[in-house]
């Protein structure tokens, strides 16, 4: 086991705390993963220390825990599965060593900058970011990234780890290793001479390792900084609502203005979960609740530097086209939320508190990905178990994200609930276990499984297991990182 000595030598006398209140605060999270304190939190002030800090730890034989958000953490990743673990603790990185507005990237994003501060920095340089809906502020850009949260722009999603560059990641054997264009030839100084900018994902070659660290919860690497893929930030842009009580009216309209590429952002959502993101109390929430309609699709037009007044226009005159075929009307406003006001909401962090923890102080997500034919039929199970498990229908809260130009679906279902009421905590946990399995039989896939479930539906696929394994037995052969998550 690893020294506070040791560990001081590494990264600093000031950034190694065995606090026992820092320690008990990072022993569990909202989610119903068990408690488990970390013997240290060990705080990264350098990058350059981080491959020292694997090295050590491999020697040693001693668990590391790798965190880059602030709390509220929500799925288990960041909670230690033994208890001589250290959390490395990446938030202190803030790093951004390039925007570049020609070629629409943020490159070398440190792994302890939130979305706050990355979305004013690229605001200065007339970019934007394709970001996940209304995250917390303490979020990481690049945690993010690395568990393929779906973004809220389907018309730039172009591959499932988009907006993912290059990246530099630190192994389970201490070395640093960079994906993508970062990879070579050259160091990044050479490169950047060269007018290299370390977009690209893909590589080095043929591989695309950034697929084998997205979705791993820090069991293969520790990644230091990524590079982020952004947008132009229009010059005119008009947000609309379309409500129904018809989810497959919404469904088809959304895939029919991805595919004609009317909508930046754009995404659907039940009336429980639009009045959690819309209001700020609970009073507001019951109203908003009541005067919305069952369902409601949000889209935004946007036209940009060249002509802008004549796009916009010409994209409005469309949209109202194909919605007049479908019966479907675009509203500015609806249950007494204007279009304009919630779009500011969802691209931007979420104030304090975190807006899931606004209804009932807990909240628990069952998400996967589908395809919009197999959504409804999938509200339908979630709805029927949430009602033999006597939850409140309306703290279930609905959110359909298209992802990849629209070919298929993040559907996340949010169960909201009161953590200091004992029953109600067992009957959601319960809850979110069970009804995987009738979700996977109806067209559910769990690409990103977390918690205690994990396990139950990574061994779905033994062929793929086996193969995470022999890579994991190549680039962490100690097995230090992030232990008893996934199938490790």
């Amino acid at each position: 086991m690893v020294t506070a000595e040791e560990l001081r030598e590494v990264v600093g006398a000031d950034n190694v705390s065995d606090d026992p209140a820092l320690l008990e605060a990072c022993a569990g999270d909202h989610s119903f993963v068990p408690r488990m304190a970390p013997h240290y939190v060990v705080r990264v002030s350098r990058r350059e220390s981080v491959p020292e800090l694997v090295a050590l730890a491999r020697r040693t034989r001693t668990s590391l825990v790798p965190v880059s958000s602030g709390p509220p953490h929500f799925h288990g990743d960041t909670v230690p599965s033994s208890g001589d673990a250290i959390i490395v603790d990446l938030s202190g990185l803030k790093g951004i060593d390039l925007i570049d507005p020609q070629e629409r990237v943020a490159s070398a994003v440190e792994a302890g900058v939130t979305f706050g501060e990355l979305i004013a920095a690229t605001a200065r340089d007339g970019l934007r970011l394709n970001m996940p809906l209304c995250p917390r502020s303490t979020k990481s850009v690049v945690g993010s990234l690395l568990s393929r949260e779906p973004v809220i722009m389907p018309h730039y999603h172009w591959d499932i780890c988009d907006p993912a560059g290059s990246m530099e990641v630190v192994f389970g054997t201490g070395d640093l290793f960079r994906t993508g264009a970062a990879a070579g030839p050259g160091d990044l100084a050479e490169q950047r001479v060269a007018g290299g900018r370390q977009k690209e994902a893909a590589g080095p070659s043929a591989m695309s390792l950034h697929r084998l660290l997205q979705g791993a919860q820090g069991t293969m690497g520790i990644v230091t900084w990524a590079s982020v893929r952004c947008e132009l930030a229009p010059t005119l842009e008009q947000p609309y609502f379309i409500g129904s009580e018809d989810l497959g009216k919404l469904l088809q309209a959304a895939h029919w203005l991805v595919r004609l590429r009317l909508g930046n952002e754009l995404f659907l959502v039940d009336r429980a979960y639009f009045a959690a993101l819309a209001a700020q109390d609970a009073d507001q929430r019951a109203e908003v609740a009541a005067a919305a309609p069952q369902w409601l699709l949000f889209f935004n037009l946007g036209a940009y530097r060249y002509l802008p007044e004549l796009r916009l226009q010409g994209q409005i005159e469309d949209t109202r086209e194909l919605l007049q075929r479908l019966g479907l009307e675009a509203l500015p406003s609806l249950a007494g939320v204007s279009a304009w006001d919630f779009l500011e909401l969802v691209r931007t962090t979420s104030p304090e508190p975190y807006w899931k923890l606004r209804p009932r102080g807990g909240c628990q997500d069952v998400f996967f990905l589908t395809t919009y034919r197999h959504a409804p039929r999938l509200v339908e199970v979630m709805r029927r178990a949430t009602a033999e498990a006597g939850h409140p229908p309306g703290d279930l809260g609905v959110y359909l994200q298209p992802v990849v130009q629209g070919t298929s679906y993040h559907m996340e279902f949010s169960l909201f609930f009161d953590p200091t009421d004992p029953a109600e905590t067992a009957a959601v946990r319960g809850l979110a276990t069970s009804v995987i399995r009738p979700l996977m039989a109806e067209g559910a896939f769990f690409s990103r499984p977390f918690g205690e479930a994990a396990r139950f539906i990574m061994n779905q696929d033994a062929a793929s297991v086996e193969a995470l394994r022999k890579f994991k037995a190549v680039v962490d052969p100690a097995g230090i990182l992030n232990p008893g998550k996934l199938c490790f």
